[in-house]
């Protein structure tokens, strides 16, 4: 189970709606749900926050300032990595991968690219094996928080309250902090 929420900042306060997340299948597609939210709610400053809660198990929280890029924080990177949601967030940039890179892993070290026959196959057995070996650690996903710990800083949630907070109660600890429990709890 999960849940996800979005909180749009208006003049009269934050506004809440309950979202799907079955048709977001990238970042940028959850960044334009949030622009829409805001657009609906006419928010004033165009500040969106999305949170996303994985049976206790993991919560992330997305920002959307107008058009700047999207703010993430994400509670437990390796268990968010295991759900569909999760993979929303953990986009190669926040994991610190670089995008270009996989165009460089598919070339062998012998000119050769991947799918391309070799000629001493048998003999470079060993060789490919550690050249394979080296590339999975590289695709770990880290335990533990990840993203912009000060996400939440200017609207009262420091770093090291974020940092405190597990799983459980976590949005709506956020929620209460902003201000927007009540209106959190009417679309939970």
């Amino acid at each position: 189970m999960y849940f996800a929420a979005l909180l749009a900042r208006t003049e009269d306060g934050w506004e809440a709606s309950d979202t799907e997340l079955d048709d977001v299948e990238t970042l940028s597609d959850l960044s334009d749900l949030a622009r829409e939210a805001a657009a609906e709610a006419d928010a004033g400053d165009d500040t969106v926050l999305v949170f996303i809660e994985q049976e206790d198990a993991w919560f992330g929280v997305v920002r959307v300032d107008g058009e700047d890029d999207p703010r993430i924080y994400v509670s437990d990177a390796a268990a968010a990595a295991r759900s569909s949601y999760g993979e929303i967030l953990l986009t190669d940039e926040l994991l610190g991968k670089d995008p270009d890179a996989d165009e460089l892993d598919a070339l062998d070290l012998d000119g050769t690219e991947d799918g391309e026959p070799e000629q001493a196959a048998d003999d470079d057995s060993d060789d490919d094996a550690t050249d394979d070996g080296g590339g999975q650690g590289s695709d770990a996903v880290p335990a533990g928080p990840l993203g912009d710990r000060d996400i939440l800083a200017d609207l009262g949630v420091s770093e090291k309250e974020l940092l405190a907070l597990d799983g459980a109660d976590a949005l709506s600890e956020i929620a209460d902090a902003l201000g927007a429990a009540e209106v959190l709890e009417t679309v939970r």
